[in-house]
């Protein structure tokens, strides 16, 4: 098989990877408490209506939880909260332990430190194969412009563009 037909899932990922994306934590307040994931395929998806979009895998067990919930806190990491990224990322166990995090207008946590949070509303959701296509109406938001954002490139991390840390750790 030709190299440019390989669609296997390890190929997909490997050239897909070459696609820097920011990291976010996704979280919310549910009857469980506060509940949150890792999430790299955040995106703005139009500005009127505001909406913004994001895809959880089809096997996440807290995406029903934040679904239920029916609103979420998008929250956009700086490159020194690296460590989130990966606690958020882990199943079954306390994502917020030792994570400072306030409410949001809509009562949802946003992570102390974060760069940037958008207050979200659930609006529609599609099949996207073995993700979940949430498209959401934005509530509130607020940024900050002291930090640089955390990036995810080919397995790793990275620092923002302006910083000369370049690659933190890689997670591949």
């Amino acid at each position: 098989m030709s190299e440019h037909l390989d669609l296997t899932p390890h190929r997909l990922r490997t050239v897909l990877g070459h696609f820097a994306s920011g990291l976010t934590v996704i979280t919310a307040a549910t009857g469980r408490g506060p509940a949150g994931f890792t999430c790299q395929s955040f995106s703005s998806l139009s500005l009127d209506p505001a909406l913004v979009t994001f895809s959880p895998a089809r096997t996440s067990s807290t995406w029903p939880l934040l679904r239920a919930a029916g609103s979420f806190t998008v929250n956009i990491l700086p490159a020194e909260h690296q460590h989130l990224a990966t606690q958020f990322a882990r199943s079954g166990a306390d994502k917020f332990a030792g994570v400072g995090h306030s409410p949001s207008p809509l009562g949802n946590p946003v992570l102390d430190q974060a760069l940037a949070w958008v207050d979200c509303e659930l609006y529609r959701e599609y099949d996207g194969g073995d993700h979940t296509i949430v498209v959401a109406a934005v509530r509130a938001l607020s940024a900050r412009s002291d930090a640089e954002p955390l990036l995810f490139f080919r397995g790793g991390y990275y620092a923002g563009v302006h910083s000369s840390a370049g690659l933190l750790e890689s997670v591949a």
